[in-house]
């Protein structure tokens, strides 16, 4: 058994830190927002309070719920308003900055609180190993929507205990997510399954055996959801490619994974997909 979670800390107020903590606060967790940018939280406060409007209009939640989770969502650019149960970290993915931030809070916070990464790619043992008493530290990787994708891969490292593992696991049910207990290795599982699937798309663009568009059309008559590309935009460029070089480097740099010059142009660009309203696709 994990220990009772009342209050969850999600930490960076992008598009994963917003949609975990709205779905937090959903289910009835008090959840704090934090972010170190004061003008991303102020947005992330306006983006939740349209989703939850946007659910309201869809019959999908009440005028009540929406008013009772948003009065238990906390936002703030204060770290010293970071004091809960367990902290989420969603932030930029640089290890050294994440162990900052867990050392910072565990500092803040009583020693019983978990502290787990939302890291896609990152190796979640080199950040516990750094954090004081690495044994509360482990992998909790959403998928993007947050609030839609039910999926959440609890990742363990040596050097988390049972407790951990059994706490972030049945937070994330009581979230309505479904829990899959991996072992941390490059990519975990999903990432690492799902590099051939956009590399090589991306391969046949460079090598002009087809296009961005027929490519997606292709994959998704034969029963994919989402084509590579648009799930590419979806995602992140920035992201996606940041976890295909993280996991070329961790495995040895095989030339099979070798990370795609086509994406790294479109990162250098800042066409990084739906957030910037263009990537492979336009989306003004």
């Amino acid at each position: 058994m994990g220990q009772t979670i009342q209050t969850v800390c999600v930490c960076g107020a992008g598009t994963m830190g917003s949609g975990i903590s709205q779905i937090a606060a959903q289910k009835g967790f008090h959840t704090i927002l934090y972010d170190v940018n004061k003008g991303l939280i102020e947005k992330a406060e306006a983006v939740l309070e349209a989703s939850l409007q946007q659910l309201l209009v869809k019959n999908k939640i009440t005028a009540i719920e929406k008013a009772d989770t948003l009065s238990r969502l906390r936002f703030t650019h204060d770290i010293n308003d970071c004091l809960a149960d367990i902290v989420i970290e969603a932030i930029v993915e640089k290890a050294s900055i994440k162990t900052a931030l867990f050392n910072q809070l565990a500092e803040l916070n009583h020693s019983d609180v978990i502290f787990a990464t939302n890291t896609s790619s990152l190796a979640v043992t080199d950040i516990a190993r750094q954090v004081m008493r690495p044994e509360r530290v482990a992998g909790m990787h959403f998928f993007n929507p947050a609030p839609v994708m039910k999926l959440v891969e609890v990742v363990s490292t040596p050097y988390s205990n049972e407790h951990t593992i059994q706490t972030i696991i049945e937070l994330a049910r009581q979230l309505g997510k479904t829990p899959v207990l991996c072992k941390d290795s490059p990519g975990f599982i999903v990432n690492h399954v799902a590099r051939p699937y956009y590399l090589e798309a991306l391969k046949l663009v460079e090598q002009g055996i087809g296009d961005y568009e027929t490519i997606d059309t292709l994959l998704e008559a034969t029963g994919f959801k989402m084509g590579p590309f648009r799930l590419m935009d979806l995602i992140g460029n920035d992201v996606n490619y940041a976890v295909s070089c993280s996991v070329y480097e961790q495995l040895g740099s095989p030339k099979r994974l070798r990370p795609s010059w086509l994406q790294k142009e479109r990162v250098d660009k800042q066409e990084l997909g739906r957030k910037t309203k263009k990537g492979y696709y336009g989306y003004e």
